[in-house]
């Protein structure tokens, strides 16, 4: 039976959607089945319902959705469901067509016998279900017209011998289902809903604030993922943002406001207190409440009605009352309430939430607060929070007093924002710090964030124009700011298209006044820039000064732009292990941090790292992460190169237009995504043996502006010209490749040189050549360069007639690319091995393939002897949740343990995970 691929709105749901499954076993063997799910709105339910029709493969699936607006319309529900049915109607007897066709239309004349009716729609069940299983949906069955429940009813009580099953879901009983087995979705348990809500937070939050979120949302699903998307990331961070109107408000919110405005004065002012503090801590809310003299019998109206209670929280009702309770006070209420709650806020112990409670209580501008704020601000950026950094600056900027501070905080707070996503909330105060009295300083660091700004959140084509005035304006104020820019302007002058070359960045680089002393910074700087003007051989000692020592830096966030730097420092140099090292660094860092902006950069990075080890699973998850990332924030999708170069590897029949839609994609702005889907291209097309098709791609990512990758690309195109009678660009490429290999001296880079001289050279030497690389390559961790030399060589092999001798490398070739999952590879290897006369066995890695990217992670962690728990614990999700998904796997894959599970799945490099 087919099993819905992971999804984390199913957190919790193993129970029911093993009965669901057990329900659609029942009916697979020609059982009849009824189901009511019963469940608060938001619950589940429909989620359920979508998971039930995803795993009935087999069977004929008809859906229903109860509407309100429709509840006045007979028969309105079984218009959806029997719509598709119509053809049957000449298998039905004379009455009941005449029924169903006047309920449908299709005949006039007088009202039908509702008996009739129902008789109808259960043979046309039936004759549906001779075809194979029918599975009926109905949702909102709470909101299904009189006519159509009645009709329904009827047939489940009468479905005895037919394979059908009719579901119900509802969010309360109704009376003409009352009689059939019910499924109760309850809210999820704790632990449950702390894993769904992390689906939905990329960045650090308050654990308080965390569990306020899960007892106020009573684990409810949808409210757990809809109320985080709908606030900023300000608001998220230790409560460190107003509350504010949620996403959900609208006719129910405002009834909770009639409802909050009907309680007595005292009792309005209780829920306002309680609103506005985000820990929910009864002593914190009953300690302000009593200074504003509301006692505990002052909360019972409110407890009484079900809008509050009082427990180890204060815990409303619903997101929405909390809302209503806080926005329905007036101005001076809520300014009355923080200000109790800082006086009932310990100094010494919570520090910054005094002072947030101070800054919303304050009635104007206040220079203290404004200054403790900051102080909030500092601190909240050495726990890694950008967003709550960004909420208290732009607070503090609200009650600044002197003009010249106000300045420098919007700068800070725009700064902030920029870096935790808020791209809107960033440009609003840029262009609020345009008009205050900024000192040199100030206005160059403005031009920096302008176009910082321009390459992740706006027009990427300003960003390099923009970057290198501002590293010119810096150059005689900060030399390490002025090297940030300049490293920065180079790479955006590779990335897109926008008239500044990477050659004029780079001589501007160099030109670039530098200490007496350089520190990791300026070898960063000037490594860069001499790989581009004078070549990889004179930058080849800067750059590998620049990877002794990691980058000091008090800002967290430069701290991560450094280290993308000497990761790309690393690739010039092919210094894998120092790559490896590099990419987890950057991502666990950008996770601490919680910088949303620069955490899909190194994902990327991530996923380049575990393509180049051949684990396609695991940079998939890292790919898919980026992804949702960019989404949610609005950032430009540069950073998901790594796309492109897992569909070439993947090598799947559509790959080639995935790929070519890439290609036209990245035109708009050239430079790094082009190159990197060009270089994808030609993967994949020397994996098919379509050696023209690699030539072309190849020949243009070479040339592309983005010159850091293009002896990476190199490779590619040696392979191709040699095959496609291009000796001369073969051969003048190699050239150009050693340029870099010869530097470099790693087992990476003269494997791969190896390698590309062997397909130009003749007899012994070549088969020397191939025997190089295959024992340099041996010693990294690059497996899909290994097999593509045992490949290459074993094709030589045949070519000089040597079967045997090219059985064993294309033997070798085969079984590395298929564990891998490498399919053209793979392929290509096979054929080769075919034509040496060798029988080749079919391996069963298509079974491997059906599981979904989470089912195969899961399974090789607990093939490699991972528990439950462990597994868990890596990829934020419950035991139980694994157990679950453990179970898709043993179905597909046809175990019954985890021994049988390490034996079934094709062997894999170990996932570089950033811990």
């Amino acid at each position: 039976m087919a099993t819905t691929p992971a999804r984390a709105d199913l957190v919790g749901r193993e129970r029911e959607c093993r009965a669901l499954e057990e329900l659609l076993d029942a009916v697979r063997v020609g059982d009849a089945r009824v189901l009511v799910i019963r469940g608060d709105a938001g619950i589940g339910k429909t989620v359920l319902l979508e998971h039930l029709t995803y795993a009935a493969s087999g069977c004929t699936v008809v859906h229903a959705v109860g509407i309100e607006s429709e509840m006045e319309i007979p028969f309105a529900a079984l218009h959806q469901l029997c719509a598709s049915m119509l053809d049957r109607l000449d298998a039905l007897p004379e009455p009941q067509r005449e029924a169903i066709s006047a309920v449908f239309g299709l005949t006039t004349g007088g009202p039908p016998d509702r008996l009739l009716i129902g008789l109808a729609v259960l043979n046309l069940f039936s004759a549906v279900s001779d075809d194979g299983p029918l599975v009926c949906v109905v949702d909102g069955a709470q909101w299904l017209d009189r006519e159509s429940a009645q009709a329904l009813a009827f047939v489940a009580r009468r479905l005895l011998a037919d394979p059908v099953c009719v579901v119900f879901a509802t969010c309360w009983r109704v009376a003409d289902f009352a009689e059939f087995p019910e499924l109760v979705v309850d809210g999820l348990h704790d632990a449950d809903a702390h894993t769904l809500l992390s689906t939905v937070l990329h960045a650090p939050v308050d654990v308080r604030v965390r569990e306020r979120i899960v007892a106020e949302t009573r684990g409810n699903p949808l409210a757990l993922l809809e109320w985080p998307r709908g606030l900023t990331p300000a608001e998220l961070a230790g409560g460190f943002g107003m509350p504010a109107l949620l996403p959900m408000a609208g006719q129910i919110e405002e009834n909770f406001r009639r409802r909050v405005a009907e309680l007595p004065r005292a009792t309005q002012r209780f829920l306002t207190v309680a609103a506005a503090e985000p820990t929910a801590d009864p002593v914190t809310v009953w300690r302000a409440a009593s200074a504003l003299g509301v006692g505990p019998q002052d909360a019972m109206p409110a407890i009484d009605v079900g809008l509050v209670e009082l427990g180890v929280h204060v815990s409303f009702r619903h997101p929405l009352v909390r809302s209503a309770a806080y926005n329905a006070a007036a101005l001076a209420d809520r300014q009355a309430a923080h200000r109790a709650l800082a006086q009932a806020t310990d100094s010494d112990s919570e520090p910054d939430r005094q002072a947030w409670h101070r800054a919303l209580g304050s009635p104007g501008p206040d220079e203290d607060i404004a200054e403790a704020l900051e102080r909030s601000a500092d601190r909240a950026r050495a726990r890694g929070g950008l967003a709550a950094v960004g909420a208290l600056l732009e607070r503090s900027v609200i009650l600044s007093v002197d003009p010249y501070r106000r300045g420098i905080r919007v700068l800070a707070a725009a700064t902030a924002h920029l870096e935790a996503g808020s791209f809107d909330i960033a440009a609003g105060l840029m262009a609020s710090a345009e008009a205050a009295p900024l000192d040199e300083m100030g206005k160059a660091q403005l031009e920096l964030l302008r176009a910082r700004h321009a390459m992740i959140g706006g027009d990427m084509r300003d960003g390099p124009d923009l970057l290198l005035r501002a590293a010119k304006r810096l150059e005689p104020l900060d030399l390490g700011l002025a090297a940030v820019a300049h490293l920065q302007a180079m790479a955006a002058a590779g990335i897109v298209d926008s008239g500044l070359s990477v050659r004029a960045a780079s001589d501007a680089a160099l030109a670039c006044p530098r200490p007496r002393v350089c520190t990791t910074k300026e070898w960063l700087l000037v490594g860069h820039a001499q790989f581009t003007v004078d070549g990889p051989a004179a930058a080849a000692p800067a750059l590998r000064r620049a990877l002794q020592a990691p980058v000091d830096d008090t800002i967290l966030a430069q701290v991560i732009h450094w280290q993308g730097q000497q990761l790309g420092a690393a690739m010039m140099l092919w210094d894998f292990e120092t790559v490896r090292e590099l990419a987890v660094v950057q991502v666990k860092t950008a996770r601490e941090l919680g910088a949303l902006t620069v955490l899909p950069m190194g994902l990327n990075s991530l996923a380049h790292l575990q393509l180049f080890e051949g684990d396609l699973d695991a940079a998939a998850a890292s790919l898919a992460e980026a992804t949702q990332i960019l989404d949610a924030t609005g950032s430009n999708r540069l950073f998901t190169t790594g796309l492109a170069i897992h569909v070439a590897l993947h090598g799947a029949e559509d790959a080639s237009r995935v790929i070519e839609d890439q290609i036209a994609g990245a035109r708009a702005t050239h430079g790094f995504r082009l190159a990197s889907a060009l270089w994808a291209a030609a993967i994949l097309y020397n994996g098919r043996g379509q050696y023209g098709e690699a030539f072309a791609a190849a020949t243009e990512a070479i040339e592309a502006p983005w010159v850091r990758s293009a002896h990476v690309y190199a490779q590619e195109l040696i392979e191709a010209a040699a095959r496609c009678g291009e000796p001369g660009v073969a051969a003048a490429t190699l050239e150009r490749l050693k340029e870099t290999t010869v530097p470099s001296g790693s087992d990476w880079a003269i494997g791969i040189q190896r390698r590309s001289e062997a397909l130009l050279a003749e007899g012994s030497g070549a088969e020397d050549c191939f025997r190089d690389a295959v024992d340099h390559l041996s010693r990294t961790a690059i497996r899909p360069e290994l097999a593509r030399s045992h490949l290459l060589f074993g094709e030589w092999l045949r070519r000089e007639n040597r079967r045997s001798d090219a059985r064993s490398q294309l033997r070798i070739a085969h079984e590395m690319f298929s564990a891998m999952g490498i399919q053209a590879f793979a392929a290509r290897a096979r054929h080769e091995l075919l034509a040496t006369g060798e029988t080749v066995r079919k391996r069963s890695v298509e079974t491997y393939d059906e599981l979904t990217p989470q089912e195969a992670h899961i399974a090789r962690l607990a093939g490699e002897g991972r528990t439950n728990l462990e597994i868990g614990a890596q990829l934020f999700i419950s035991p139980r949740t694994v157990e679950w998904h453990l179970h898709n796997v043993y179905t597909k894959l046809g175990v019954t343990s985890r021994r049988e599970l390490g034996e079934a799945l094709p062997r894999q490099s170990r996932p570089a995970s950033p811990a």
